[in-house]
Parts: C-alpha cells; structure tokens; sequence
C-alpha cells in the first residue's frame, strides 16, 4: 500500500496532519513550544493575549480573575496575577519572535476579548512579530437583560472586520454554540471575512462552595463525550461555508480525531488530554491514526474527510431532529431494573 499522506490545509497553512495544539498554558513559554513541536504537534495556538492586559485596566482584569475565572477553556487561574505575569504584551510579542526562530511548524496566536475598541488592532503588532495566524477568541456572557441577540452578535462581526482591516494572515473566530441560529451566525462570520472557525470554545460554569458560601472557580478537563456538540455542527456546516473548520473540545483519541474528519473538520485541536497524559500524547495519537487509516485502507486524510457530514450520510435528518427521536425511542430500561418493577 502507498505511504499514508496525513497532510491537510487550514486556513491556506499547509500542516503535516490534522492534531493541532489549542490555547493553552501548556505553550505559554518557549521550552513548552520546542516540546510541543518535537512530540509532533502540526501547529501550536499560543495562549491568549487578553483585551484586558492590552488596555492595562488592572481594575476590570481583577473582575474577570475573580468572577466567573474558570468560565473559558483558557481559564486565567491558569496565570499568576498581573503584577507578576511576565508574558503581557511585549513578552507575547517576544514569544511569537522567539517561537518562529526556534520552530519549523505555524505559530498561531489568539487574542481573547469581547469590546470593540483599541485592542483589536494590536493584531498589527502580532503579524509583524511573525505569527502565522490570529485565533479570534471572543468570549462574552450577555448577563444584561436588556442587551439583545443582534447586539451579541454583532460585537463578533465587529471585533472580526477590526481585526480583519489591520492583517493580512489568517484570522480564526473561536465561538461558542449558544446561539440562537448557529448556522447563521457562521455564514455571517464567513462573509464578514473568517478565515476558519473552531467550534467550539468550552465554558466552563462556576460553582457553589457551601462551606465559604463563595461562587468558587472549578476547572474540569473535558472527555471524549464533549466531541459530540462540535461533531455535529462540523458536519452540519462543512460545505456550506467557506473558512476552514477546526473542531475543538473533546480530542482525546485517534478516533475523536477522525470523527472530527469525516464530519469535516481540516484540523482537530487538542487541549485537555495534553494536560492528562502530557505532550508527548500527540506523538501516540498521530500513530494510532495512521495506522488506522492503513488498516482500512485509507490512503490520505483528504479522501476521509466530510465522508460522514451531513451533505454525504444517506440520511441527513439523522443531524436534526429524526436523531432526537431515534436517541429517544432506543432506551430501554436494565433488565434488572425491570424484573424489580414486574416482581414489585
């Protein structure tokens, strides 16, 4: 059989295979990078560059360190406070330098924020330090009654066409799935000029300590089942619109991986299980791929992918609600719950 080709294209960036590095602490200094890069990682997205850290208004960065810290997958808990953490602007600047010095796969940096405003055009200075692409992290909780859905919505079209006005590389938008009309929103995201989407971002949701009677931050690490919600949307949405898909939360396995690729996605971004089994997992689920793909005779990722969205299933009605009914109508209660029930 001919060599496995595991190559593929994000947003134009030529990659060796589809496992991808998200945004994270994990690749918040130069020795973590190099790490990554050796155990096989095809491109790294750097931690995110906050809009708070840009404007420098430590009062409104100390709100968002103790409310709500651990609602983003890029939770700041992960950080030292403000006053100590040496990666602010000009250090990010000097990690994307640094980075493209010592490394040989795409930098991709991520700009985290939710105004529109000065700290989008600091995405100038990002491709001018060498980053190959911008990961556009917009994370915002509308909590205000009175804001509306197309408020919401356009605080993203509008952080993206700032962004998109200042750089000439890639712009990614990592959205979340709380949408009214999901697709919509893509297809606007696409025409005002995204270059790729990753669905989705994980939210974290705070909790009760009942002891301090405090909202406290509790960080859990995702699984596999977690890939379900972006698998869908991938297959859903692939074909329909033009940026690359990136499908994130709940990569775990060589097999959530190629479920990101026959549903669509270009590339499939892993964070939680770097931090479960450490970096050199890539390196494991790279291998495990190919020789799956070998196994069944799969010759290059580009022939699997979309091979299972919802554009190529003979059933598509499986993506919408025929699914909920099926899911619905197959439980069947344990057989030992069910002798009780008829002996009672």
């Amino acid at each position: 059989m001919s060599e496995i080709d595991l190559s593929t294209t994000y947003m134009g960036l030529r990659l060796a295979h589809p496992l991808v590095s998200s945004a994270g602490p994990w690749a918040g200094r130069l020795d973590r990078i190099k790490r990554l890069e050796d155990a096989g990682a095809a491109a790294i997205v750097l931690p995110s560059l906050f809009e708070e850290q840009l404007e420098e208004e430590s009062t409104i960065l100390d709100h968002y360190l103790n409310y709500g810290a651990e609602a983003f997958a890029e939770a700041l808990s992960y950080f030292p406070n403000m006053t100590s953490y040496n990666v602010g602007p000009e250090g990010y600047l000097d990690l994307i330098r640094r980075a493209k010095e010592s490394t040989n796969v795409p930098i991709i940096a991520s700009l985290n924020g939710v105004s529109s405003g000065g700290w989008t055009s600091y995405a100038r200075e990002i491709e001018q330090a060498g980053a190959d692409a911008i990961e556009l992290n917009i994370y915002y909780v509308a909590a205000d009654p009175t804001t509306t859905s197309a408020e919401v919505e356009q605080r993203y079209l509008d952080a993206l066409a700032e962004v998109k006005a200042v750089v000439s590389i890639p712009v990614a938008v990592k959205i979340g799935p709380f949408f009214s009309a999901l697709a919509h929103m893509v297809r606007r995201l696409a025409e005002a000029g995204a270059n790729g989407l990753v669905l989705f971002n994980r939210f974290y949701q705070p909790d009760f300590d009942l002891e301090s009677l405090e909202v406290a931050p509790h960080l859990v690490l995702s699984d596999s089942d977690e890939l379900r919600l972006p698998l869908r949307w991938i297959a859903i949405l692939y074909g329909r619109v033009k940026p690359s898909l990136a499908l994130s939360s709940g990569v775990h396995t060589h097999e959530d991986v190629l479920k990101g690729l026959m549903a669509g996605a270009s590339v499939t971004m892993m964070g939680s299980a770097l931090v479960k089994h450490g970096v050199e997992h890539i390196r494991n689920v790279v291998s495990a791929l190919r020789e799956w793909m070998e196994r069944h005779e799969y010759v290059s990722v580009a022939q699997m992918r979309g091979s299972l969205s919802q554009r190529s299933v003979a059933n598509p009605a499986a993506f919408e609600r025929a699914n909920y009914m099926k899911v619905l109508q197959s439980w069947r209660p344990e057989p030992v719950a069910l002798v009780r029930r008829l002996s009672g």
